[in-house]
């Protein structure tokens, strides 16, 4: 039908666009940054708000910031599977993911989940800043172009870091609360607080080249234009989800909290 472009010419299109925007050098693309600042400061005092209330304003909150995050998956989906059960089984997959990791997160303390979602966070400052500086060979580049195994490695560390600091406080608060009993942590918390932390650096890693590989295959930059200067919501909790999941069965299953 004339005027209509056909499904293989739009992605082809599609494709060229993202590709052209992995070549921008990182100059152009940090214009941006009072727009990205403001759209931080705004999700941090929601978010940030939403903690500190806690209760049903919690609940609300993570139950909407999964529901944006599961319909931007969702319409990646649509974009990237070439036929109809693919698209299904895709859906079908999402839903169980991000709810599942949604669900684990409302079920956590709000100490818990502090500490879950500074884990992700101190994983990506470490990966950005020490792959910015130290550069080197990239993992996947022809998934997420940016992320280099010098980044990992200070994701791990800052994770690792952040994960026995709190053991190392956990155990503090636990002899101060019982000063005349050995209570504590095992000998060895601290490294198996930065060991832990590594783990789940890792884990969220892999969520966010998860969330890559679909938006390479869906040939867009971001899951949604909804958050100013960062994309949408699944970018901003692709990291989260794996570490919630991960977080979320040891503390059902392995007794942990």
């Amino acid at each position: 039908m004339a005027g209509v472009e056909a499904p293989e010419r739009k992605r082809d299109r599609l494709k060229a666009r993202a590709l052209r925007y992995a070549a921008v050098p990182l100059a152009v693309r940090t214009g941006d940054l009072p727009k990205r600042l403001g759209s931080a400061i705004v999700m941090l005092v929601l978010a940030g708000g939403a903690l500190a209330l806690g209760g049903a304003v919690l609940q609300g909150f993570l139950a909407l910031v999964a529901l944006a995050a599961l319909g931007e998956a969702v319409r990646l989906v649509l974009r990237a599977a070439p036929g109809g059960r693919l698209r299904v089984a895709g859906m079908v997959i999402a839903t169980l993911y991000i709810g599942l990791g949604a669900a684990f997160l409302m079920q956590m303390p709000r100490a818990v989940l502090v500490v879950t979602v500074v884990t992700v966070i101190a994983t990506d400052t470490g990966a950005y800043f020490t792959g910015r500086t130290i550069g080197g060979p990239r993992i996947a580049p022809r998934i997420s172009p940016s992320k280099t195994w010098a980044g990992l490695a200070g994701g791990m560390v800052a994770a690792g870091l952040w994960l026995a600091i709190v053991a190392a406080l956990l155990e503090q608060a636990m002899r101060a609360l019982s000063p005349s009993e050995p209570v504590g942590l095992a000998p060895g918390q601290m490294l198996a607080g930065a060991l832990i932390g590594a783990g789940l650096a890792i884990a969220a890693q892999a969520g966010d080249f998860l969330e890559s590989w679909l938006k390479r295959k869906a040939a867009v930059k971001d899951s949604s234009r909804l958050i100013p200067g960062h994309g949408g919501v699944l970018d901003r909790v692709d990291g989260i989800i794996p570490v919630a999941l991960i977080v979320g069965l040891l503390g059902h299953y392995g007794d942990v909290w």
